[in-house]
């Protein structure tokens, strides 16, 4: 019933999760209702959907939250070029973190193909 806390997207998306909320720890604080909690809302969006879709009773329903949580990825992606933009984080963490959320999205699209054969 739980078996998607064993996959390991998901717990990348958790560990990603992590790590968008202490990179945003050091964004302007006028942004706490703005890129930082828009940020956040995305990474955990990720990880949310995964444990949702996972509780369907069909790999076609499970596909389609998987595509929820790939256009959160994408999300955070747009998050991450708006705080480079804006000289809110450098650029080695914005590499970091951009090469992280590419391979959670390279990850769910392996999954998602997966579950469609």
């Amino acid at each position: 019933m739980e078996k998607f806390r064993t996959l390991s997207v998901y717990q990348k998306a958790l560990e990603f999760s992590k790590v968008v909320r202490k990179t945003t720890k050091v964004f302007p604080k006028d942004e706490l209702f703005g890129l930082i909690s828009q940020f956040r809302r995305a990474a955990d969006s990720i990880v949310l959907n995964i444990a949702e879709g996972a509780g369907n009773s069909s790999k076609k329903e499970f596909a389609r939250f998987l595509d929820f949580s790939i256009r959160s990825g994408f999300e955070c992606i747009g998050c991450l070029d708006i705080a480079v933009t804006n000289d809110y984080i450098d650029k080695d963490n914005y590499e970091h973190v951009l090469s992280s959320i590419n391979e959670i999205i390279a990850m769910l699209y392996g999954l998602k193909k997966s579950l469609l054969k």
